[in-house]
């Protein structure tokens, strides 16, 4: 799907000498988050080989924040949701060589310390994909979140025939050479289950490890009605029209 015109800023972190998994990118969507994406940049960069921040049409300092971090910053021009900027993400990711990206939230309710649990399992396992699962450890969410996660991963379980336990979570290790290739019609939250489906459909390889739960109070970018509004609309085109 074809996006606004972006612009590529800074260089990106260097590749680290002694990395046993080259070619692993992370991947971060933000939208004004210019008090937080130094903090998630400068911490993915210790196990990665380069970070890349899909600033998505923000209107604070996000996108210099991230590049002065050492990012590599491509920036849609407006707000096109997170679905469009986990494409955007993949197909730079794609187009420059990686093997993998980590994908993980600018807000930092995803803590890059564990992006290890991802990258080992990757080559232990060698998932296509593997999902952060915060299911095991739900004792800091909030019980509106345990009550939608549970809901939509039971839904999302059914559609792809197989057992997810956290549909939603945003920490995921992709192959870059298949996830960018999946027909992921999302803009926004609703393309992270319907990647899932679609995954599982193709016959992909799909693991999980654990992460930790982190709220600090801070408001959700998810809009309850809306977002719910398009998570029974995504479910209902995966079981009766897409069916692919």
């Amino acid at each position: 799907m074809h996006c606004p015109l972006q612009s590529v800023r800074g260089a990106g972190a260097k590749s680290r000498k002694g990395f046993s998994l080259a070619g692993i990118c992370a991947i971060i969507p933000a939208y004004n988050e210019e008090e937080r994406i130094a903090s998630v940049v400068a911490g993915a960069s210790k196990f990665v080989d380069a970070v890349v921040v899909v600033d998505d049409g923000s209107t604070d300092r996000t996108a210099s924040a991230a590049e002065a971090a050492g990012a590599t910053v491509v920036r849609h021009a407006r707000n096109l949701g997170k679905g469009r900027a986990l494409e955007t993400g993949l197909g730079h990711a794609a187009g420059h060589g990686f093997a993998a990206a980590i994908t993980l939230d600018a807000d930092g309710q995803h803590d890059p310390d564990e992006i290890p649990r991802f990258t080992e399992k990757f080559a232990a396992a060698g998932a296509d994909v593997i999902v952060g699962t915060r299911m095991h450890d739900r004792a800091g969410m909030p019980w509106i979140r345990i009550l939608t996660n549970f809901v939509t991963s039971v839904v999302v379980s059914l559609i792809a025939g197989r057992r997810i336990t956290d549909s939603q979570s945003g920490y995921r290790l992709l192959k870059c050479a298949t996830a960018a290739r999946l027909p992921v019609s999302g803009a926004r939250f609703d393309a992270e289950p319907e990647l899932l489906v679609k995954a599982a459909r193709r016959g992909l390889r799909i693991e999980e490890v654990p992460v930790s739960t982190i709220y600090r109070g801070e408001k959700s970018k998810i809009n309850p009605l809306r977002d719910t509004c398009r998570f029974v609309l995504l479910a209902l085109r995966l079981i009766f029209v897409d069916r692919k």
